[in-house]
């Protein structure tokens, strides 16, 4: 059932069943980010953020490719004629409506569905989800240096925490091109499959999330990002404190660890006849 729907000419939002569907719609551009479409989608990751509706997103690309990158035509000029302050009030919000940054504190999970190109600022969204599906025709690549620039919107930061820093090193000064296999061992996605199954895929990831406790959930995956970097006993006081704490007033998980030792209690019953 469709619980809500939002639609703009450069990006779209619909609510089904607990699973916001996030779509870059600006097929013609292979979905390359401009400023329309920065706006559009900061305005449904606010929307995704306050849905109660929705647990989980799934972003997806329409037409050929998932995201070719910034839109060149429109973001060079920009930095052409910027002042030595841009960089500072740029800072604060990243590419894809601040997914990249500065709204990538989302506390609800984002799964990437991806095929065709997914290229410069489109690889730096796509890393900045927390599970990537890749199809067979997906092709990765960290393009900006050939154009004498490089990443800006997380895509260092977060290649060096998924792939390592030899990967990160590699894929940035060659430049070279990554298809969906090579993505997958190098840890870049974590499932590859036929072009036609990846919605479906996606599909049935975000509804294993949706299966678990929303609050446990939202914790873990905040408590995932806040470990990173921190030293071994200031992250076990961390995951301690933010384990315990998630079970809260037990309203979300009395009820499930409830039914969890009734179904053990009946187990052994049925054992013992």
């Amino acid at each position: 059932m469709t619980m809500s729907t939002t639609d703009a000419a450069e990006a779209c939002y619909t609510v089904t069943d607990g699973i916001a569907h996030v779509v870059l719609n600006r097929p013609a551009a292979l979905n390359a980010i401009d400023d329309r479409m920065n706006t559009a989608l900061a305005a449904i990751w606010d929307r995704f953020a306050a849905d109660d509706e929705a647990g989980v997103a799934i972003l997806s690309g329409a037409g050929r490719s998932f995201c070719a990158g910034a839109d060149l035509k429109s973001f060079i000029p920009r930095w052409r004629g910027a002042d030595m302050m841009a960089p500072r009030r740029n800072a604060g919000m990243g590419l894809g409506g601040g997914l990249t940054r500065g709204r990538h504190r989302l506390a609800k999970p984002v799964i990437a569905a991806l095929h065709g190109h997914v290229i410069g600022a489109g690889f730096e969204l796509a890393l900045a989800c927390d599970i990537r599906i890749a199809a067979e025709d997906t092709r990765f690549g960290v393009f900006e240096l050939r154009y004498g620039l490089h990443q800006g919107d997380g895509g260092l930061v977060r290649l060096v925490a998924v792939a390592g820093i030899g990967t990160a090193l590699d894929l940035t000064l060659t430049g070279r091109p990554v298809d969906a296999i090579e993505a997958r061992r190098l840890h870049l996605v974590s499932q590859v499959v036929p072009r036609d199954q990846l919605m479906a895929t996606a599909d049935t990831t975000a509804r294993m999330i949706l299966a678990n406790g929303r609050t446990a959930v939202e914790s873990a995956r905040e408590t995932i990002l806040d470990l990173i970097g921190r030293p071994l006993d200031d992250a076990l006081r961390l995951e301690a404190i933010n384990g315990y704490s998630a079970l809260g007033d037990f309203s979300e998980a009395g009820p499930r660890l409830d039914q969890f030792m009734a179904g053990v209690a009946n187990d052994a019953r049925r054992s013992d006849d």
